[in-house]
């Protein structure tokens, strides 16, 4: 929304201006209620409420960002119109100066009618510009007020992003930990965790029969050792009686 300043424009057309930006402000202030009623509602329980947090919250930002941009096309407005009056008052103020002088003029020249009128013209603009000044303190006070809107609009909007960072942030957090959970108590993880058992097992009965054939071919070994020191035995003890017998022999051959 746009807004022009013109100079000169007449008193009738000035007055048109107010009402017209009078009732901008006020429709600027019925947005500015509004949004302030959302912000101080429970976003939460709205959230909770939402299929689309994330969605909702832009949706509730750009409501407000046009609130802002209503109050700031109605702050130029009254802006722009401030200076239409003071340059009125201005010009008025030195038709007033010029109706004075007119009027000292016809004094010097002794028609004391022409003063009088030039007096009375002097009085009709002097309540003009009274006029005009109670409209401009009418209009400051407005921009004043407004430019309190704008501000206080704008560090809701700030707050309001902050709070969308933070409750999104919450939000995917919370459904992550959401399907973390579903999963641990799934069919498929109790499946997974059942094989993984099985498999366990399986690799233990394959450790135990390897400890088993170790066990079995150390006895193995162990025995057939024994097995041989006894024969060796034998042997030892027959060739001795072999060696014993001959000798016998060969004593009774002499």
């Amino acid at each position: 929304m746009f807004y022009f300043c013109f100079d000169g424009l007449g008193t009738t057309l000035g007055i048109f201006l107010l009402k017209l930006i009078k009732n901008q402000q006020e429709n600027t202030m019925g947005i500015f209620n509004r949004v302030n009623d959302v912000i101080q509602s429970n976003i939460v329980a709205m959230l909770d409420k939402a299929e689309d947090p994330e969605k909702l919250l832009n949706l509730m930002l750009t409501d407000m960002q046009d609130a802002l941009n209503e109050c700031r096309s109605t702050a130029a407005a009254l802006l722009c119109e401030e200076k239409i009056i003071n340059r009125q008052i201005d010009t008025k103020k030195t038709e007033l100066a010029a109706w004075q002088v007119k009027a000292e003029h016809a004094v010097e020249k002794g028609s004391d009618n022409l003063a009088k009128s030039a007096l009375l013209e002097k009085q009709r603009v002097n309540e003009s510009i009274v006029n005009k000044q109670t409209q401009l303190e009418t209009l400051q006070e407005s921009i004043a007020k407004i430019k309190v809107d704008c501000e206080r609009l704008q560090q809701k909007i700030v707050e309001a992003k902050t709070k969308q960072a933070q409750l999104v942030k919450r939000h995917d957090v919370a459904a992550a930990r959401k399907k973390i959970s579903t999963t641990l108590q799934s069919d498929k993880v109790a499946n997974a965790l059942s094989r993984f058992e099985q498999v366990e097992q399986r690799v233990e009965s394959i450790e135990a029969q390897i400890e088993a054939y170790e066990l079995t071919d150390s006895a193995n070994t162990t025995a057939a050792q024994i097995e041989a020191l006894v024969k060796n035995e034998k042997i030892d003890v027959e060739l001795a009686q072999l060696k014993t017998s001959l000798k016998t022999d060969l004593k009774q051959t002499a």
